[in-house]
C-alpha cells in the first residue's frame, strides 16, 4: 500500500507543471516634453505559450521619494487603473496580452511625473523573475544634449551614406577608365602589326619589280641589236 503510494504522488508530481524563470523588458529611460503623451513599454520572455491567467503590474516612485505606489494591474483579462493616484484620469492600457505586451500610455505629461516606473510580469506557472524598471525625464523643451546627440549622430550616418556613395562612383569610374585603356593598347597593337606588315611586303615585292625591269630591258636591248 505504501508503495502504491509513493509511485501516485511521484505521477502527480511529475505532471504537474514546474515554474521557469521569466524575463521581463522594459525600456531604461524616456525622454517626453510637458503636456505631451508618452508610452511606457513592458514585454517579457517566457518559455511557455501565453496562459490565459497572464499579469502585469505597474508601480511609480516620484523622484526623490523612497516608497512606490500601485497604479495599474491586468489580471483576468481586465485592466484596473488606480483611482486614487496621480495617474487615474491620465492612464491607459494599451499592450495586447496575447502577444505578452503589458504597455501603459499616459497622457498630458507634468513635471511632477519625473520618477521611476517598474513593470512586473508573470504568466502561470513561470511566475519567478524580476521587474523591470524605466525612468521618465519630462522637460519642457527637448535638452540640448540630447539634440546635439542626435544631430551629430544623424550627421555621422549621412557622412558614411555619402562616403559609400563616393567610392562606389569612383571605382565605377576607374574600371571604366581601366577597360577604356585595356581597348585603346588593344587596337593600337593591331594597328602597329598592320603598318609592319605592310612595310615588310612593301620590302619584299620593290627588289622583285626592279629584277623584273631590268630583265624586261634586257630582252628590248636584245631585241634592237637582232634586228
Amino acid at each position: 500500500m505504501l508503495t502504491i503510494l509513493v509511485l501516485t504522488a511521484a505521477v502527480l508530481l511529475g505532471a504537474a507543471p514546474q515554474s521557469e524563470a521569466i524575463v521581463v523588458y522594459t525600456g531604461w529611460e524616456r525622454h517626453a516634453l510637458v503636456g505631451s503623451d508618452v508610452r511606457l513599454s513592458c514585454s517579457f520572455f517566457s518559455w511557455r505559450w501565453t496562459s490565459e491567467d497572464v499579469t502585469f503590474s505597474w508601480s511609480y516612485r516620484p523622484d526623490g521619494a523612497k516608497d512606490s505606489i500601485s497604479i495599474f494591474h491586468y489580471t483576468g483579462g481586465v485592466p484596473y487603473v488606480d483611482n486614487k493616484g496621480p495617474f487615474r484620469d491620465r492612464l491607459e492600457f494599451v499592450g495586447n496580452p496575447a502577444r505578452r505586451d503589458g504597455s501603459i500610455l499616459i497622457r498630458n505629461l507634468d513635471f511632477s511625473d519625473n520618477g521611476t516606473f517598474t513593470c512586473d510580469a508573470k504568466n502561470p506557472p513561470d511566475i519567478v523573475g524580476r521587474p523591470s524598471s524605466v525612468r521618465l525625464l519630462v522637460f519642457e523643451k527637448i535638452p540640448i544634449q540630447a539634440g546635439v546627440i542626435t544631430g551629430a549622430i544623424i550627421g555621422v550616418v549621412l557622412g558614411l551614406l555619402i562616403l559609400v556613395v563616393a567610392i562606389y562612383y569612383l571605382m565605377r569610374f576607374l574600371v571604366a577608365r581601366r577597360v577604356f585603356d585595356l581597348s585603346v593598347s588593344k587596337h593600337g597593337k593591331k594597328g602597329k602589326g598592320k603598318e609592319a606588315q605592310q612595310r615588310q611586303a612593301s620590302v619584299l615585292v620593290e627588289p622583285a619589280k626592279q629584277k623584273a625591269a631590268a630583265s624586261e630591258k634586257k630582252k628590248q636591248e636584245s631585241r634592237r641589236e637582232k634586228k
